[in-house]
């Protein structure tokens, strides 16, 4: 089986009234190529006449965001003119490419009203051929995203790209990249077998699980050697996993901001990009 590396601890870091945990970029642990960068939003419970997500207008250069609303929603909008409301259970993916403004704030009907909010954010490098590629945005609710029952039924899947026991996911990618959202019910149990060459995020949302024999809690996330194929989770308690795999890029990663580049040259002229206005097609 696959040994664990190490397990790492999300740390906390809200921002504004929005509780957030992340367990990467860290001290301990920058990325898991090409696993970026996870914000976990929640979960919390948001009063009436609340001001939602502070995510306004923002750009971004050189990678992808995956967005996973577990509860609450989003309100996207940006520079190429995409416009929709993501409800809980759906997903949305963005691919920055050359250059994107966009904002990801909380419906009005949730401002209003409010209710339950937990939401988390994924960043996926993109190779160095691909950093300049045309931005793109797409995004899914919850019943048009495939769904599996595994281990009769103790384990329900969503899957959002890749393939899982021979589902496939409900994004078209740019890249080889697997991601599937787990909901563990206790004593569930689950086989996978991933490419050796593949590296694996592993990050535990939600109660606690076993992996080929060690315990993994809630807002942790366990990373793994490249030793073996073979892995076994079993769930402890009612749990949930986001889970994904992918070949490595093997490429210098510079990061500053919202910009994901091969070199600080590149940094310079994506910020130089955004001053001069050249970012998407239209007003975010």
């Amino acid at each position: 089986m696959r040994s664990i590396k190490k397990i790492h601890k999300a740390e906390y870091r809200p921002i504004a009234d929005l509780i957030t945990y992340s367990p990467i970029p860290t001290r301990d642990l920058q990325m898991i190529d090409p696993f970026l960068f996870l914000n976990h939003h929640g979960p919390q419970k948001y009063a009436p006449n609340n001001s939602g997500l502070p995510f306004g207008p923002h750009p971004h250069r050189g990678m992808e965001t995956v967005t996973f609303i577990l509860d609450g929603d989003i309100a996207h909008k940006d520079s190429n003119g995409h416009k929709n409301i993501i409800q809980s259970g759906g997903v949305q993916w963005m691919t920055a490419g050359s250059g994107l403004i966009h904002a990801e704030v909380s419906s009005d009907n949730f401002k209003k009203h409010g209710g339950n909010l937990e939401i988390l954010q994924l960043w996926l490098n993109l190779p160095a051929k691909l950093k300049m590629t045309k931005p793109q945005y797409k995004g899914f609710q919850k019943d048009e995203i495939p769904k599996i029952s595994l281990d009769e039924g103790k384990i329900k899947a969503q899957v959002i790209s890749g393939n899982l026991s021979g589902t496939k996911g409900a994004f078209q990618t740019l890249t080889n990249v697997n991601l599937t959202t787990l909901f563990f019910k206790e004593t569930g149990k689950l086989d996978l077998t991933v490419p050796k060459e593949n590296n694996i995020f592993f990050y535990v949302i939600k109660g606690a699980l076993l992996v080929n024999e060690k315990q993994v809690k809630a807002l942790n996330l366990a990373e793994f050697e490249n030793d073996s194929e073979n892995l076994t989770i079993e769930a402890q308690t009612d749990s949930i996993l986001l889970f994904g795999h992918a070949a490595p890029l093997n490429e210098p990663v510079v990061a500053r901001g919202p910009f994901v580049m091969n070199s600080m040259d590149e940094i310079n002229q994506a910020y130089k990009d955004y001053e001069e206005g050249k970012f998407g097609e239209g007003k975010e």
